[in-house]
């Protein structure tokens, strides 16, 4: 286990909240599940790869799930024009680009904490959960739709993170 039931620094949603706080609550829930499969690892151990050909490593998700975060609260909600921090549309950037550096990681958290930090606040502020935004894919999509995909995006996530941390020490649960 990655600590001890009592230490686990996650806080379970309330059953018996709005639907804003469940769908919040349990975004919560897998973005700290994410930290908690990177906790106390090295630059090296974060940038390791699964098995070749793949690309994927526990650093990479992060840059990932950086720029996915990106993209649906600032590009697509908020209706903002700012680039992807680390997703190219030539490679898997966010993947290749993750190496054992310690600036490399550093930076990486540092996105996603402050793409973690503008999702929160605009969910907080928005009216409701009907605000809305419009994609290639998808068409018009509501905040709630976003919510939802984004604990879809980080729960198949973190199933990879299940796999690479186990391979790396041995590290499983939560």
């Amino acid at each position: 286990m990655f600590v001890e039931l009592a230490q686990d620094p996650r806080i379970d949603p309330s059953g018996l909240g709005t639907e804003r706080d469940t769908l919040t609550g349990f975004l919560r829930w897998q973005r700290g599940t994410l930290e908690l499969k990177c906790a106390g690892l090295t630059p090296e151990q974060l940038a390791r790869r699964s098995l070749e050909p793949s690309v994927l490593s526990l650093l990479g998700l992060v840059r990932h799930l950086a720029d996915v975060e990106r993209i649906w609260f600032r590009q697509i909600l908020a209706g903002q024009d700012v680039p992807l921090r680390f997703i190219s549309d030539d490679d898997d950037e966010e993947f290749t680009g993750a190496r054992p550096d310690p600036a490399v990681v550093a930076g990486a958290w540092q996105a996603w904490h402050a793409e973690v930090a503008f999702a929160d606040e605009f969910t907080d502020t928005a009216p409701d959960l009907y605000v809305n935004g419009t994609t290639r894919s998808f068409g018009r999509v509501t905040l709630r739709w976003v919510l939802t995909h984004m604990i879809e995006e980080y729960a198949r996530h973190l199933g990879h993170a299940d796999i690479l941390r186990e391979r790396i020490d041995g590290a499983v649960g939560q």
